[in-house]
């Protein structure tokens, strides 16, 4: 596994779950055209982008250009990198049918090929002697963001707080909190998470 600086934002689950099977790092999903509707999403990603950088990794056809052309108009130019995956025609395992152009996507890509487009694209590799302490899922946990009593009801209050995006899925919402303060900061800040 290899550990990247930026985050990366892909089209999909799909192609999220290929991905992180690969590198360690931040990986948020469009939901496809989905981004182009959702603000909140649009201005985490930007808020993504100035913090730690950004690879913006879609599909080779039409709809991933268009989504990818979208995002490049949006965000802060200097802060992307644009990984691109190469024409393969096929499809992937888990559809029946290949898509409207015949092209495999993010998910059906073999690992050197997805690890040579985040080279290519200029994705920086962190060095991992000193690691810091990350937020956990116990974190939340015992911060009654997780597992409790409304906990659910005390996590939207937390990402609108935080302007974060309500859709986030829980590892995703996670690697928010990771991506805008550190571990101490957040437990200092919600240790003793009140309504």
């Amino acid at each position: 596994m290899i550990k990247i600086k930026q985050a990366i934002v892909v089209e999909g689950r799909y192609d999220k779950n290929t991905l992180s099977q690969l590198v360690d790092a931040p990986i948020f999903e469009t939901n496809g055209f989905g981004v182009m509707k959702d603000r909140a999403m649009l201005d985490f990603l930007r808020r993504v982008a100035q913090a730690r950088g950004l690879i913006i990794l879609t599909d080779s056809d039409g709809a991933g250009f268009v989504i990818r052309n979208f995002l490049k108009g949006a965000l802060p130019k200097d802060k992307v990198l644009h990984a691109y995956i190469p024409d393969i025609s096929g499809k992937e395992r888990r559809k029946t049918h290949a898509g409207k152009e015949g092209k495999l996507g993010v998910e059906g890509m073999t690992p050197e090929v997805l690890l040579a487009a985040l080279q290519n694209a200029g994705a920086q590799t962190e060095q991992t002697d000193a690691p810091t302490a990350q937020i956990t899922k116990t974190d939340l946990f015992l911060t009654g963001l997780s597992g409790g009593k409304d906990s659910a009801g005390k996590r939207r209050k937390l990402q609108n707080e935080l302007r974060l995006p309500a859709h986030l899925g829980a590892n995703a919402f996670l690697d928010a909190l990771n991506l805008l303060m550190t571990r101490e900061e957040f437990l200092k800040q919600y240790g003793e998470y009140h309504d």
